[in-house]
């Protein structure tokens, strides 16, 4: 049995089980095999056109990855959150694009509704959400309303039974293929964080469209669109928590994103490590193979060693998470750490594949480009200091 102490918040010391369970294995098996058969063939292929992959959606809810540490009697898959990181990193190691797309199914929609919403919400926007028969998104970020998540001003006002919503979103993944989104609006301005009230808005709500898809840079399958509200009226009975919860909601729903995310950035990493780990066995210099020159192996000791501690604070924030108690601190860290590993790897693969590392010919060039936004979305890497340290003052 492997076991380590953790001390928590600087008071609590308890034990993390890092020895997967027999069921953890298996699933990771399993995602591994239909990772290598079913998404790594389309990688390139979505990379380069940009399509959201629907039809590898509807097979990955068959797997039961749309809902994977949602209670079974609520549609999912009935498993913990270490084995939902064990999914997302298996799904990235393939498609970056896919591995995101199930993070937001899974951490950013069904999750809050999981965990805030009412018997009868879970029966609408739960259940088939995690059950994949439905696409869902998160939808807090606008154009003047990034990393201060307090200053949206896409309004909601109550009129009667509904809401009367105003303004636009912005880098919205999934937000291009969603059924349903999460749409975090203020309510009351005046009240600053506690003005923010989440509603779920439906596909085909009068008022609400899908704005311009962006063009980006990596993870470019992910639907990745404006969501604009014009006069769009949702019932009250969409709101999740109370009027004025939307922040807390919003906030406490990001500490698992970045858990996910933090495995995204290991997947992406594991892959671009695995091919520069192949290429170096391969590629002849000077008559020999460049895995046995010592710069070489010291980059692949480097990448190994970095890949591997990532891993352990994804698994302990994960295992914290499950617990039930507080795991902000433990996702920014996982998160902040894995997003900039995630990218350190991705630039020695390049460095060791040479010429061939900046060609589309070769995986590493995208690995690079879609580990870049893993420091970025979801808090960038100057925000989870800020989350870390504050945890860190507090103790």
């Amino acid at each position: 049995m492997q076991n380590f102490n953790v001390c928590l918040a600087g008071r609590e010391l308890q034990t993390v089980d890092l020895e997967l369970t027999e069921e953890q294995r298996l699933l990771q098996k399993s995602v591994r095999e239909f990772a290598e058969s079913e998404v790594r063939p389309l990688a390139k292929e979505l990379d380069e056109t940009g399509h959201f992959p629907r039809a590898l959606f509807k097979k990955t809810a068959g797997l039961g990855l749309t809902g994977v540490a949602v209670p079974e009697a609520e549609g999912g898959a009935g498993f913990d959150h270490v084995a939902y990181t064990i999914v997302i990193e298996e799904i990235s190691r393939c498609c970056a694009s896919t591995g995101v797309i199930l993070s937001v199914q899974n951490s950013l929609f069904c999750d809050p509704i999981h965990r805030f919403g009412t018997e009868e919400q879970k029966k609408k926007f739960l259940v088939p959400y995690a059950r994949g028969e439905k696409i869902g998104c998160y939808a807090l970020t606008e154009p003047q309303a990034g990393s201060n998540a307090a200053a949206l001003q896409t309004r909601a006002l109550k009129k009667g039974d509904k809401y009367v919503i105003n303004g636009t979103k912005a880098w919205i993944t999934n937000g291009g293929a969603a059924d349903a989104a999460i749409a975090y609006v203020n309510t009351d301005p005046a009240k600053g964080e506690k003005g923010i009230t989440a509603l779920v808005v439906e596909k085909g709500t009068p008022g609400f469209k899908v704005g311009k898809e962006e063009k980006k840079l990596g993870i470019n399958a992910t639907a990745c669109s404006e969501l604009v509200f014009t006069d769009c009226e949702v019932p009250v009975t969409n709101r999740i928590g109370n009027e004025g919860e939307g922040y807390k909601v919003a906030l406490s729903t990001l500490d698992g994103g970045r858990i996910g995310i933090a495995a995204q950035a290991t997947g992406i990493a594991q892959c671009a490590f695995e091919a520069a780990l192949k290429y170096s066995q391969e590629r002849m210099a000077f008559g020999h193979p460049i895995s046995q020159f010592q710069a070489i192996q010291f980059m692949l000791a480097d990448m190994a060693t970095e890949i591997d501690a990532t891993r352990l604070l994804i698994r302990k924030a994960a295992w914290k998470q499950d617990t039930g108690a507080r795991f902000s601190m433990e996702a920014s860290i996982a998160k902040l750490f894995a997003s900039e590993m995630s990218t350190r790897v991705a630039h020695q693969a390049i460095q060791i594949h040479g010429g061939n590392g900046y060609s589309r010919e070769y995986p590493v060039e995208r690995n690079y480009r879609d580990a870049r936004i893993t420091e970025i979305y979801e808090g960038t890497s100057e925000i989870q200091r800020l989350v870390i340290s504050s945890w860190v003052l507090k103790s």
